[in-house]
């Protein structure tokens, strides 16, 4: 019977093969910044008054050295303008009264106005307009991305020549609601720019007509829908109410009682209606000042509603077994 026997790997193979392992290449990923006078990366530090960084040795600053410091940040650039629009210079009004200050503000303007073509427009500043009127109305950003777009098209190829910077803002955010699905109205529009509707409304066309903006999703400018979604949150309604309104404008619009008017003064006598109905009525004026319409008109849509009451509610409404808070009452009506 033969006898087994165990390899033994020689300790000097084993000492060399760990040698050859420790000397295999490994990529140094370690960024090291060391001063090409002194050599040495252990006396760099950073001088806080500046931020920039010296060396201790020599006293040599990299404020000037290339490449990008990742230290060393300032504003976000907005990819809608080019580089050199977002550099801008402010000349101080304090020159003793002599008078310098005044001449060189009048001479920065002409320059301005002449690298824009000479139309005088200032994209920063109407991009900041843009914002400010957005964000007003609670608009999201894809909305504001879209009106700038919209309007810097309008600048470069010169549509609206000789119009008012507010009615063409006003034109390109309501083109930009209408294309995200979150149209407002020209009233909204009108109270948001402070521009007639006339401006508005041919500043709207031109656009329309020389980009093509009109689509299949933006074919009705205000849904009766989200218009009653919108003013129920200004009014502070609950979600059962909310729903409630929508039921009954989806009803009135089916009837065709109010064929004919205005989806704003549909969705204002509407939430009259249920309102009222369910015992948590709102003034008329209150309603008016949310749609942007007369008190008059909201009673006059709201006494043609009583006719067709037994067509626009939901009989579960007036079920027993409700909330108090959430069950609509005949004799609310009066």
């Amino acid at each position: 019977m033969q006898t087994p026997f165990a390899l033994k790997l020689d300790p000097s193979a084993a000492a060399a093969l760990a040698a050859a392992k420790a000397h295999e290449f490994h990529q140094d990923l370690n960024v090291r910044l060391t001063c090409p006078d002194c050599k040495d990366d252990a006396q760099l530090v950073e001088e806080y008054s500046s931020g920039d960084l010296v060396c201790g040795g020599c006293g040599r600053s990299f404020a000037d050295s290339e490449g990008d410091d990742p230290s060393r940040v300032g504003g976000p650039q907005d990819p809608l303008l080019d580089p050199s629009e977002q550099l801008s210079t402010v000349i101080s009004f304090k020159d003793n009264n002599t008078g310098v200050a005044r001449a060189l503000q009048m001479a920065a303007h002409r320059v301005a106005k002449d690298s824009q073509g000479g139309t005088g427009r200032d994209l920063q500043g109407a991009f900041r307009e843009i914002s400010t009127m957005c964000e007003a109305i609670s608009l999201p950003k894809s909305i504001i991305d879209t009106t700038k777009q919209l309007f810097k098209r309008v600048d470069e190829e010169k549509v609206l020549r000789g119009k008012s910077q507010e009615a063409i803002i006003g034109a390109c955010i309501f083109v930009a609601c209408r294309q995200g699905r979150v149209p407002r109205t020209f009233k909204e529009i009108m109270a948001l720019t402070s521009v007639n509707k006339k401006q508005i409304t041919d500043c709207f066309k031109a656009i329309q007509k020389a980009f093509e903006t009109t689509t299949a999703t933006s074919s009705a400018s205000t849904d009766l829908d989200s218009l009653i979604t919108r003013y129920c949150n200004h009014l502070g309604l609950s979600v059962p109410l909310q729903r409630a309104c929508a039921y009954t404008g989806t009803a009135v619009v089916e009837d065709g009682v109010l064929a004919g008017r205005s989806p704003i003064t549909i969705a204002s006598s509407c939430i009259l209606f249920v309102t009222t109905l369910w015992g948590q009525r709102h003034d008329p004026k209150e309603i008016a000042k949310v749609a942007g319409v007369q008190d008059s008109t909201i009673r006059t849509g709201f006494r043609y509603l009583l006719p067709i009451k037994d067509k626009i509610v939901d009989l579960r409404w007036f079920d027993e077994t409700r909330p108090a808070d959430q069950r609509a009452k005949w004799e609310n009506l009066g």
